[in-house]
């Protein structure tokens, strides 16, 4: 199964929760983060240091996280894609494959545009409910061990907006473990 988390930020300036980043590194747990431009000017030296790690994949969340791409135009689907992956190779020195629209919120004029650019479209298998606030880490855990089943691909946030994630995640991870997943990167999940 992928671990992912969605590293953006609207008009607030967010930064990466480092009790996730740092645990999930010092397990060597593969995970991918779908991260968008904002995001990545504000936190470029810890994007940059989680992309020396093999197990990290950086990913393509849009520039402006705008959730509502299918109301824009195909230039400005194209300006989001396109220009987050520049500036993400910048920092990473890696150009994105996968692509996640904000919030989910897509037609296939925007999958379409987003394909003839090169890039997959991958979204997730359920949400985890962490970026609300009342969702404690006990039923952030509870519900993704319910859900979760072989193959699928689990969201959270890493961008502070995932009130309980830090708290939550050890338990899902070692979970999920004892009932025999393991944990890839989105590329080898999706091959």
């Amino acid at each position: 199964m992928a671990l992912t988390f969605d590293a953006c930020e609207n008009k607030t300036p967010a930064f990466l929760d480092q009790g996730i980043a740092d645990y999930l590194v010092a397990d060597k747990i593969p995970f991918t983060l779908f991260v968008t431009g904002r995001f990545a000017r504000h936190n470029q030296d810890a994007l940059r240091a989680l992309a020396s790690h093999d197990f990290v994949e950086l990913e393509n969340h849009s520039l402006d996280h705008d959730n509502h791409m299918e109301r824009m135009s195909d230039e400005q689907i194209r300006h989001q894609i396109a220009d987050n992956d520049t500036l993400l190779a910048g920092i990473t020195g890696r150009h994105t494959r996968y692509f996640r629209f904000p919030a989910g919120n897509h037609d296939d004029r925007g999958v379409a545009i987003a394909e003839q650019l090169g890039f997959k479209v991958v979204h997730w298998t359920f949400p985890s409910g962490d970026p609300a606030k009342e969702a404690s880490a006990q039923r952030i855990e509870d519900w993704v061990l319910t859900k979760t089943r072989p193959g699928d691909i689990l969201i959270f946030h890493i961008n502070g907006r995932g009130w309980h994630t830090a708290e939550a995640l050890p338990k899902i991870v070692a979970a999920l473990r004892r009932r025999g997943y393991r944990f890839t990167t989105l590329a080898e999940a999706l091959s």
